[in-house]
């Protein structure tokens, strides 16, 4: 079982690679005019051919397709992500820079949204209040089934005529220096978007869980011994739902990433979404297939986390990988 898993992922991360470098390549268009600009390329292509074909063999350009797949995968693996074209700095610089804006933004959501996904999932499937569990399961579908970038501009639509303390983009004031303060202002209207659409998400994960656990015999057995339904809720149905909970969490975290990613282009967050978003523009491929690698390795990272709890978490999972 362990060893089989093993290889699934390493075959997962072949497959990311791959791809990785496969869809970069697809992306229409020629990096070289964005390098140079259109006039000059225009120029070069009509009086100089030779200075084009110059400058695609100083970026690698001229290579065929299996040599650049051959030269990039054995850069990615020795952590050599190549030199970007539009900002003239290494590529795991400037990925290392952005992502830990994406990190202080998408971290606190997850673990806020965690929090409230569990508590709100097993309030809305408590005995005695439906209207209550009514009402949250229809709001929870409805938000989680709104992408997040477009609850980011209803957002942005709802507090740009109410609130004005808020500001609606960017990290800092343009008057002011950076400071905590400052950014944290900034990350408010992000940071409740992201929140919001996950733990819709997960209310909505956490009541299926509640729901099956309530079937099972030894929750009947315990009303029968007389246990109030708080008592029954909090000592038997929440610790056999986690498992399926936390696990839930973990995948989900990895596809948060991707969502996140929408919402920072939205809000002008500089973080790993506006990065992809102008590598994309200018067809700087280093830069976009080192962020498409990092994004890949969340969603594969994020699931090797949810076998391990619940090896952890489940002892039912633990002894039947301890036994193949």
């Amino acid at each position: 079982m362990v060893r089989g898993k093993i290889i699934s992922y390493l075959l997962s991360l072949a497959l990311v690679l791959s791809l990785n470098f496969l869809v970069v390549e697809c992306l229409p268009g020629d990096p070289l005019v964005h390098l140079i600009g259109e006039d000059a390329y225009g120029q070069l292509q009509g009086r100089d051919p030779h200075a084009l074909e110059e400058l695609r063999a100083q970026y690698g350009l001229d290579q065929t397709l299996g040599k650049r797949y051959l030269t990039s995968l054995a850069n990615t693996l020795g952590f050599r992500w190549g030199w970007s074209f539009q900002y003239g700095q290494p590529v795991a610089d400037i990925i290392l820079y952005r992502l830990k804006w994406t990190l202080l933004l998408l971290a606190p959501a997850v673990a806020l949204a965690a929090l409230l996904g569990l508590a709100l999932g097993s309030l809305a499937v408590r005995p005695g209040a439906p209207w209550f569990n009514h009402a949250i399961t229809t709001v929870s579908l409805i938000v989680y089934s709104t992408p997040a970038y477009c609850l980011a501009f209803l957002f942005l639509l709802a507090l740009a005529f109410s609130i004005d303390s808020l500001p609606l983009g960017g990290m800092v004031a343009e008057s002011a220096e950076s400071s905590f303060g400052d950014i944290a202002r900034h990350m408010v209207v992000p940071f409740s978007v992201l929140v919001l659409h996950n733990t819709a998400y997960l209310t909505v994960i956490m009541q299926s869980a509640v729901r099956q656990v309530f079937g099972e015999e030894f929750v009947l057995t315990a009303r029968a011994k007389g246990l109030s339904s708080r008592e029954i809720m909090v000592r038997h149905v929440i610790p056999n739902a986690l498992p399926t909970y936390l696990t839930a969490v973990a995948i989900n975290t990895g596809f948060i990433a991707g969502g996140a990613l929408l919402v920072e282009v939205v809000f002008s967050w500089q973080g790993m979404g506006s990065l992809m978003f102008g590598a994309v523009a200018a067809r700087d491929y280093p830069v976009l297939s080192g962020c498409f690698l990092i994004v890949a390795l969340a969603v594969l990272a994020a699931n090797i986390a949810a076998d391990i709890l619940s090896a952890i978490i489940d002892p039912r999972v633990r002894d039947n990988n301890a036994q193949d």
